[in-house]
């Protein structure tokens, strides 16, 4: 028991909390805690204390040891209850309800366990989430803890809600109708929201599928733990449900387990139970007739029936009574007017929920509803049946289609089969093709209907469209069969009956059975008399029992011809019998063809499948030359079959080609109007379909060639004349064809094989021959561009034989052959010395025998006498006289007005234009000449753009804004002409216009990357900028290209030559002279007789050391120049023949050959006058160069009095002198006498004292010291090279001597460190240079450090340093050496040194100390 103390305080702390004096309570409440820690009402009484006044960390503490020390009372939890209300603490307050309601539960005070709970509600209802207000709202529940004792509670008194504080809670209580619902609504916009939320998030992720497999994931994440199910069965159970809500709880419930089924996998075993609750739900929907419009279209497509009359009727009446205007059920309104079934049951009222308009076709409403219900299975299935009846066959295959994709996918989201209704689909889709445009589609529609009966073999409507293809196919005994089948199965009323007995008798008809087939026929045209109507079937019953009486006999023609028009008479627009009446006015005893052609037309006009007609209709037009009717015929009889896509839209023309024609005429004859009018595609694909069905056609794989070439296809062209040479080898014409596709393929070699094969036989015939003349011109120009002038030559002489040929055999082709050899002449003249001149003046020769006398007046007053042959002096100009001729010869075979004039004046300007710039004395008079010509052939042909851009060329010099306009005008009529822009921008830069040249030029390269005048033009522009960098680059890339432009390859070689030094020492400076080596060797092929680009080869020979070449190349330079000089006297030829001369004797003292040498100087001696810098060099070098001559033939006594007026020559030329001086030295000294070499020096020190600068002379003096150990003259001259500073040693020296000087003194006197310091200085002065880094390691190898050699050389091998051939070879040697004298430091060392060797040799297998390296490491190793 308390003590009287603790009661004492207890008393006080309630007295004053009652009083609200909450410091004189939390006092003692401390009392009393302080003498009973654990006391549960001093705890309560401070808690709340502490609560009033502030400090609620404390009075939680406080609470919390009151509840320890008891957990089931209900005080403190009370308390901390409220000061959890008043802190707002989201987690703890409502928890603390939760323990409230669980103890007033346990203590049955059920009206206070209720106020919490609906404290509780209210607090999740305004701060929850709504996950936790189901939960709240979940303890109403009868699956609550709290409903037993809450049940207790009375029944709520609605008239006085305020006489309770849990009016609430009661109600709820005893109607959980409410309370169910909003969980159900919370639950339903939970899982709403949680699935939009996931697909938009997952949407997004990489292969996260289609939207429809992101759907069915997240559906059976969700679905799987859904309550709502449960939810609603409790909402359907419940007695309070309305019938509205528990039909809305009903369909909610279909909606979610329907939704489910059709996201589980069908392997789910989950899946059957699934389907059987929701075909439960439906069939109760049926069953009670609920308007539950998804239960009811569920119910329909989940139907599986053979046929629609096996569906329940009273159910689709049902259905459009209750859903009366839903799309689907107009449509099954429709479909039962359409059907002629009645709309309504017998017991109802007779009015129809569904009203129809007097005026409206059912057809038209079920096609219109159809729209709106897509994923229907009934819909697709009726409609498709429909079409079937209309025979808009395209749209039931259309409509079938879809209906079986939609089978397939009920049939995997419901978990069952469909098998009767895919079948369905499957025989209107067969039967839809067995009459879509026959035999079209007949191999599809076998498969089809072979699966149909491999299913059910009696079923009628296979068997039936089974026998209709094997009579389009004439396999009339088994088509007879099915037939047959058909018509014992089926019924009396079945309408199958009576056709598949016409069927039968038609199939035995075709087999000899003409009177059982009669007989048979007669009992269907009985039969069908009983019904009205039906016109066009009496009429074809009418026309056939005709055939069948034309089939039997002449007798029985008449009895056939009253059948035809009695069959006219049941239906006047009958197009067979149309048909079958032509025939008979043609083939009757007094044939009438004009009656019979008005038959053909009308039967033609009514049916485009009338083919018997059309093809009757085509050959008469065609004997009549009516070609534009034929035409229509043809195309009228493909649209009739279905035309190229076999009646399906463009998606499907691709698989419908695959199939063969039924008329291969009709698609022959448009494929031969489409060439003609060049509609190359369209008729490449009439011949293909008609070679799909008869392929042996080689007159068809002819003409399909035709098209393929019109259409730019060569190789397919190439392979479809192959074809038709294998069918017929004896075509000629194929095999001229197949010469001309590879012509036009640049296989020109083959394509003269081909017209000369057929020459053999055709000898005379003359498309072949100018076929040949053009190829060998073709290839004579491909040969030229590709650099092989002597067999271009001999292509061109080819060509005009052939051509002559043509001149002795055809007076009508004589402008083409005359065209032809004036090309081949101005391809030859190009050529200012022949490659072949017997062989050019042989055929020159016979072309003169053939030239009128008119055609030598184009030079009267020009040449004397241009036509004159010899052979020796036969060179491009001569040929180009002969060009001339052939095309006046040309234009004087035209008349004045007449057509294609213009061409023959054009070409015949174009020659006097060459003309005028061959041949100095006539350029006035025929540059006149030709611009007239040309401006001739622009007034009768203006947009020739080939022809103003000529005439802008011949004014580019003259008068550059004719040029001008001329290109624009050209730029007019073909505006993506490379060549026009290129000329444009030329014009531009010849008038100092260089932003615009270079937008020309840029223009150019966009539209032809290849063309080599665009790179050369912006290469020319770039150097009037001075940007010689950027126009090298240009010049080299354009004399990459394929294209054959010879100023491109001489500008590069002259710019790259120009920026060599004039001693070339090292292997680098010599490997940039091999791509301009090889560019001067193809020009000077092209342009053989361009003295400048011989003399210019010959000295890069000179520098590449080919001085066989250049003697050859520089005496050819030279012959060509003094025949020019003898035929103009010209100053400036006499001149440059003086260069070449003296150049000549430089190059052939260098070859070994004094004699010859000393010959040539002198010859340059006495031509070469002036007191220019330029004359003075030359003189003085052909002097030195005669003084050198005679010593390498021991001539001294020679040799001193050239050197010295050699010296005396450049006296007056402070630039020329010095240089002189040096090589007079150095030849002194190379004679070796004392006397020489005291003369060498003594020049080396007068030089050096008329200019110190002079390091050439320093340098050498330096070396003459040391090899005579005249320590005075190396001092002297190592003073004069060490008073200058490094850069400008190096900038007077860039080959290095200066270091090799003062290295090479250094060790003479064993002073290595010097010799290393200057080696270290050049190193660091230019790092990039491999010279001094080799020379520095050999220095480190000999003195013992072979370590430092070889960190050396590795840096300078593999570091991109090394860019001089040379060089590498150096570093690779020295490395192996070194590798090899120190291998027994390493193990590596042997390997690393034979390895180095080898890579030298590999590198450079020329070079002798390579292979000497290489043998030395072998030997030591």
């Amino acid at each position: 028991m308390a003590s009287p103390f603790v009661k004492g305080k207890l008393k006080t702390a309630r007295d004053a909390i009652g009083k609200k004096d909450f410091n004189k309570a939390r006092d003692a409440a401390t009392d009393v805690l302080t003498y009973e820690p654990d006391n549960y009402n001093a705890n309560v009484f401070l808690g709340l204390a502490l609560s009033e006044l502030g400090d609620i960390e404390a009075s939680e503490q406080a609470y919390q040891k009151a509840i320890d020390a008891n957990s089931e009372q209900v005080l403190a939890w009370q308390g901390i209850c409220k000061l959890y209300e008043r802190r707002k603490d989201a987690h703890k307050y409502p928890s603390t309800m939760e323990k409230l309601m669980q103890i007033y539960a346990k203590s049955d005070d059920a009206s206070k366990c209720g106020e919490v709970l609906q404290k509780y509600i209210e607090y999740r209802r305004q701060s929850g989430t709504q996950s936790e207000v189901i939960s709240a709202l979940s303890y109403l529940l009868p699956s609550s803890p709290f409903y037993s004792i809450l049940s207790s509670l009375p029944p709520p008194d609605p008239s006085a809600p305020t006489s309770t504080t849990i009016f609430d809670i009661q109600s709820a209580v005893h109607n959980t109708l409410p309370v169910v619902e909003e969980i159900v609504g919370l639950t339903e916009k939970i899982e709403k929201d949680t699935f939009n939320k996931e697909f938009d998030k997952r949407r997004t992720r990489l292969n996260a599928g289609t939207p429809a497999q992101i759907k069915k994931i997240l559906g059976l994440e969700i679905w799987s733990k859904s309550k709502l199910p449960d939810l609603y069965g409790e909402v359907i159970g419940h007695p309070n449900t309305s019938d509205d809500r528990r039909r809305e709880a009903e369909a909610k419930l279909l909606q979610f387990k329907y939704q489910y089924l059709c996201a589980l996998s069908t392997s789910d075993p989950l899946k059957k139970q699934l389907a059987s609750e929701v075909q439960a739900l439906t069939d109760g929907v049926v069953l009670l007739g609920i308007p539950n419009e998804q239960a009811w279209t569920l119910y329909l497509d989940g139907q599986n029936c053979d046929t629609i009359d096996d569906y329940d009727f009273d159910n689709l009446r049902r259905m459009f009574a209750l859903f009366p205007n839903s799309s689907l059920s107009r449509l099954i309104f429709g479909f039962l007017v359409y059907s002629g079934f009645p709309t309504h049951e017998q017991s109802e009222d007779k009015r129809s929920p569904v009203e129809i308009a007097d005026d409206e076709d059912p057809f038209d409403l079920v096609v219109d509803s159809f729209a709106n219900v897509p994923d229907s299975i009934f819909a697709h299935r009726t409609l498709g049946q429909m079409y079937i009846d209309e025979e808009e066959y395209q749209n039931a295959i259309s409509v079938a289609e879809k209906g079986l994709q939609l089978v397939r996918k009920v049939e995997a989201d419901l978990g069952k089969s469909l098998e009767k209704t895919q079948k369905a689909f499957n025989v209107i889709i067969g039967t839809a093709l067995v009459h879509l445009y026959p035999p079209r589609h007949h191999a599809r529609a076998i498969r089809i209907l072979d699966d149909v009966l491999s299913i059910d073999p009696t079923n009628k409507l296979a068997l039936m469209g089974r026998g209709l293809i094997m009579q389009a196919a004439k396999r009339w005994k088994d088509a007879a069969s099915l037939f047959l089948q058909v018509y014992n199965r089926a019924e009396e009323s079945d309408t199958l009956k009576d056709g598949a007995l016409e069927e039968h008798a038609w199939c035995i008809l075709h087999d000899g059975e003409a009177d059982a087939a009669i007989t048979e026929l007669q009992q269907v045209r009985d039969n069908l008399d009983d019904v009205d109507g039906n016109g066009e079937a009496k009429a074809r019953i009418w026309w056939r029992l005709g055939e069948c009486f034309w089939r039997s006999g002449d007798a029985s023609r008449e009895d056939a011809y009253k059948h035809y028009i009695t069959a006219l008479k049941h239906w006047p627009t009958y197009a067979p019998a149309f048909t079958s009446l032509g025939i008979y006015y043609l083939e009757s005893d007094t044939p009438d063809p004009k009656r019979a052609s008005k038959c053909f037309q009308k039967a033609f006009e009514l049916d485009a499948r009338e083919t018997e007609a059309a093809r009757r209709l085509a050959d008469g037009f065609a004997e009549e030359r009516e070609w534009d009717l034929v035409e229509v015929v043809a195309k009228r009889t493909i649209e009739g079959e279905g035309g190229l896509g076999g009646g399906f839209n463009e998606a499907a023309v691709v698989a419908g080609t695959r199939g063969s024609a039924t008329n291969v005429w009709a698609w022959k004859a448009m494929g031969v109007v489409d060439l003609n009018n060049r509609k190359y595609p369209s008729a490449i694909q009439a011949f293909q379909v008609a070679l799909r069905s008869d392929d042996d056609d080689a007159l068809s794989w002819l003409r399909l060639s035709e098209a393929y070439v019109g259409a730019g296809r060569y190789a397919a062209a190439l392979k479809a004349l192959t074809k038709s040479h294998e069918l017929n080898p004896d075509d000629w014409v194929c095999t001229y064809q197949i010469g001309e596709v590879l012509r036009q393929t640049g296989q020109l070699a083959e394509a003269i094989e081909s017209f000369e094969s057929v020459l053999a036989s055709q000898s005379k015939e003359m498309a072949v021959l100018m076929a040949l003349s053009e190829t060998y011109l073709q290839l004579g120009r491909v040969e030229r561009t590709s650099g092989f002038i002597g067999r271009s030559t001999s292509s061109f002489l080819s060509s005009i034989l052939v051509a002559k040929e043509i001149l002795d055999s055809s007076p009508g082709f004589r402008r083409l052959a005359w065209k032809t050899i004036a090309d081949c002449l101005y391809e030859i003249s190009e050529d200012s010395i022949l490659s072949d001149p017997q062989a050019v003046a042989e055929q020159l020769g016979q072309i003169e025998t053939h030239l009128p006398a008119s055609a030598k007046s184009v030079f009267d007053g020009l040449v004397s006498t241009p036509l004159a042959i010899d052979t020796e002096l036969l060179g491009g100009r001569n040929v180009l006289y002969f060009a001339i001729a052939c095309c006046n010869a040309r234009l004087s075979s035209f008349s004045k007005e007449e057509k294609g004039i213009g061409s023959a004046y054009f070409d015949l300007g174009v020659g006097l234009f060459r003309l005028s710039g061959a041949l100095e004395s006539v350029r006035a008079q025929a540059s006149k000449t030709a611009i007239e010509h040309v401006r001739t052939a622009l007034l009768s042909d203006p947009t020739n753009s080939l022809y103003w851009n000529t005439f802008g060329n011949m004014h580019f010099v003259d008068d550059s804004t004719v040029a001008q306009h001329s290109y624009i005008k050209a730029l007019e009529f073909s505006p993506k002409d490379a060549a026009i822009w290129t000329n444009l921008g030329l014009l531009y830069l010849q008038n100092n216009d260089a932003m615009l040249a270079n937008e020309a030029f840029y223009k150019a390269q966009i539209l032809d990357p290849d063309y080599t005048m665009a790179w050369v033009g912006q290469g020319l522009v770039a150097i009037e900028n001075g940007h010689d960098q950027d126009a090298d680059a240009l010049l080299e890339h354009a004399i990459s290209l394929t294209s054959d432009m010879p100023e491109a390859d001489f500008e590069f070689a002259f710019r790259v030559f120009k920026q060599l030094p004039n001693n070339i020492r090292s292997v680098s400076q010599q490997e940039r002279l091999l791509v301009p080596f090889f560019s001067l060797d193809r020009f000077c092929r092209r342009r053989s007789g361009d003295p400048t680009a011989l003399n210019l080869f010959a000295l890069v020979c000179e520098r590449l050391h080919q001085y066989d070449l250049a003697v050859q190349t520089m005496s050819k330079a030279i012959k060509i120049l003094e025949a020019i000089y003898e035929e103009t006297e010209d100053a400036v030829i006499e001149h440059r023949y003086a260069i070449a001369n003296a150049n000549l004797g430089r190059i052939q003292l260098a070859s070994g050959d004094p004699y010859t040498a000393l010959e040539t100087f002198e010859t340059a001696i006495g031509l070469l006058a002036g007191e220019n810098e330029e004359a003075i060099a030359l003189r003085s070098m052909c002097r030195f160069g005669a003084g050198i001559a005679h010593v390498h033939l021991n001539n001294f006594s020679e040799a001193i009095p050239s050197f010295e007026q050699a010296l005396e020559i450049a006296e007056s030329s402070s630039s020329v002198r010095p240089q002189v001086t040096v090589m007079l030295a150095q030849a002194l000294w190379a004679v070796g006498t004392d006397e020489f070499r005291e003369s060498a020096k003594s020049h080396l020190l007068a030089c050096i004292g008329e200019d110190p600068q002079n390091l050439t002379a320093v340098v050498v003096l330096a070396a003459m010291g040391l090899l005579t150990d005249d320590e005075d003259l190396i001092d002297a001259a190592l003073s004069e090279i060490m008073s200058l500073s490094i850069d400008v040693r190096h900038a007077r020296d860039p080959e290095g001597a200066v270091e090799d000087i003062l290295s090479s003194h250094f060790l003479a006197e064993g002073n290595t460190s010097k010799a290393s310091s200057v080696l270290q200085q050049a190193i660091h002065a230019e790092p990039w240079k491999s010279k001094p880094r080799c020379e520095m390691a050999s220095l480190c190898a000999s003195t013992g450090e072979a370590g430092a050699a070889q960190a050396l050389l590795q840096k300078l091998l593999d570091r991109s340093i090394v860019t001089e051939m040379e060089g590498m070879h150096h570093a690779l040697r020295l490395s192996a050496i070194v590798h090899a004298t120190t291998r027994a430091t390493s193990l590596n060392d042997e390997a690393e040194a034979q390895r180095s060797s080898q890579r030298a040799v590999h590198l450079a297998p020329w070079d002798t100390r390579n292979w000497l390296c290489l043998a030395y490491v072998e030997n030591l190793i």
